[in-house]
């Protein structure tokens, strides 16, 4: 590796005030530049220093995992000598993609700039042939002493400026964005192995070091930055950055593919294929706890994409859930019937153990399909397919609390979601969905609201009104008036629906009276 140093600039001695400014120097010898931040601090500490003890040098900073340079300085920049007036008109003031200008002359009463100018020194400083002086931010320059065939070897963008005009003993680059990259990028092609360097970075940083890299043209960098990136793992908000970043690269020579590759596929498999694998995979599981939180993943993920999806995709999506909940439906018909079968009966308990939990994971697996459809808003399709298994509710009596009760869960999820205008199914619908599953809803009512975590009885109550007052008025009354006979009956073990009961009252005995005196009035009043 070759040898860095840092050495003291003076431009102009009778106005420049020396401070000492820490850099940091790596144990295997490579420069540091220190971030403007700790340059302002640093000066600020210094100048109280200075104030408390009469100007006494302060002492130097202490870490303990770097070095320290013993004497760098820092510069006030000044334009009112002749001296540095000449220096100015010698060196050259380089944008990257611009030409080199000359230094504009400064008016005479201009107050001089007050700058933190620091020299930092690459390789063999006796054959150093270069200056390149970077003004950044606040007020921080620092001038580097470099070697013109490194830095035209490794660096289109110099190399470009150094055959522009000869002999080019300075290049300036002004308002700089990153002065503390810019150096450590410069220090880097003095590196065999840039790769190596990068090693232990953060991803913050060399993203950073990838826009100086490309902004200099050092190829070698850009590469080895993309290695760094292919292999290192993103966490979080890093992965945006990362594609952004790759993806803004101007040269696609680099080759940013493998970048790339980790957050894209060049596979031909559609993506509704490998949803329906997922899916597939959650509803064949007959491990409890993975299924659950499985479950509960891809409802999550499902609903953070619901808001981007496109239209096509979401067809997709739909197709494969209610494929699933097809066969859902087609296999719980087949168990209840192998349930309720008279044989099976007298079947051993072994026997109809499996049965019953086959029941069960069926009716979860309809609820869960149920409940992403409702958050897609795209329910009212599987609304008319339970409103038809007339089949299945017939048989639903017959079965045990224990082993149905989730069948019940789905009636009650569809009510939920037409009470909250999740879904708009129509009125023939509506009504058929009350007549054929009201009633298994009401028997099931009491273990729902002892046996099932998850069951909230408010919510489901609200719902079931708000359905059946979506209804005309005379289904309202037929509903309201069946449901009265069982609540008075059997109490709290039935769904508590006085809410609906009391806006039903009012549209039926109070309304009329109200519309008749209404419109007795408008008559007098004409």
């Amino acid at each position: 590796m070759a040898e860095l140093k840092a050495v003291t600039a003076s431009l102009d001695a009778r106005t420049t005030k020396i401070r000492n400014v820490p850099i940091a120097v790596t144990p295997e010898g490579f420069w540091c530049c220190p971030s403007q931040a700790v340059l302002q601090k640093t000066a600020k500490n210094q100048n109280q220093q200075a104030k408390t003890k009469g100007g006494a040098s302060p002492p130097a900073s202490k870490a303990s995992s770097i070095q320290r340079a013993p004497t760098i300085s820092s510069e006030r920049r000044t334009h009112s000598t002749p001296t540095r007036s000449k220096a100015n008109s010698e060196e050259q003031r380089c944008l990257p993609g611009e030409n080199a200008t000359a230094n504009p002359p400064k008016p005479v009463n201009e107050r001089p700039q007050k700058q933190h100018k620091i020299s930092v020194g690459f390789g063999q400083l006796e054959m150093s042939d270069l200056k390149v002086v970077l003004y950044g931010k606040d007020g921080v320059a620092v001038k580097m002493s470099v070697h013109k065939n490194i830095l035209a070897e490794n660096s289109t963008f110099f190399a470009d400026k150094l055959s522009r005009q000869s002999p080019v003993s300075n290049i300036e680059v002004t308002d700089c964005e990153d002065v503390e990259i810019y150096v450590e990028t410069v220090g880097l092609m003095y590196c065999s192995d840039v790769k190596h360097r990068l090693i232990k970075q953060t991803v913050p940083r060399v993203l950073r070091i990838l826009k100086v890299a490309e902004l200099l043209g050092f190829r070698a960098c850009v590469i080895s930055c993309l290695d760094y990136l292919e292999a290192v793992p993103w966490v979080g908000e890093e992965e945006e950055t990362v594609v952004s970043s790759v993806r803004n690269l101007q040269i696609e020579n680099y080759g940013v593919g493998p970048v790339l590759k980790r957050v894209g596929s060049d596979l031909t498999t559609p993506p509704s294929d490998t949803f329906s694998h997922i899916i597939e995979l959650v509803l064949r599981s007959n491990e409890d706890r993975g299924r659950r939180e499985m479950k509960s993943l891809v409802q999550k993920l499902l609903k953070e994409n619901s808001t981007t999806c496109t239209s096509g995709s979401s067809d997709l999506c739909a197709e494969t859930l209610y494929r699933s909940c097809q066969k859902c439906l087609e296999s719980l018909l087949t168990l209840f019937q192998q349930a309720t079968d008279n044989d099976f009966a007298d079947q051993s308990l072994n026997i109809k153990e499996p049965v019953f939990q086959k029941i069960a994971l069926e009716a979860d697996n309809l609820l869960w399909l149920t409940e992403i459809l409702a958050d897609r808003n795209a329910a009212d399709e599987f609304a008319v397919m339970w409103a038809s298994q007339r089949d299945l509710a017939g048989l639903h009596s017959k079965l045990p609390v224990r082993s149905r009760h989730l069948v019940s869960c789905v009636t009650a999820r569809l009510f939920v979601a037409i009470g909250k205008g999740e879904m708009l199914p129509s009125k023939d619908t509506r009504r058929l969905l009350l007549d054929l599953w009201l009633q298994p809803l009401m028997d099931d009512y009491n273990w729902l609201q002892h046996g099932c975590r998850s069951f909230d009885r408010k919510v489901v109550e609200e719902g079931i009104g708000r359905t059946i007052l979506t209804l005309p008025l005379e289904d309202q009354q037929t509903i309201l008036l069946s449901w009265l006979g069982s609540f008075l009956k059997v109490g709290d073990r039935c769904p508590n629906l006085q809410k609906a009961f009391e806006v039903w009252w009012r549209r039926t005995f109070i309304r009329p009276y109200a519309e008749q005196q209404g419109n007795r009035s408008q008559s007098g009043r004409s």
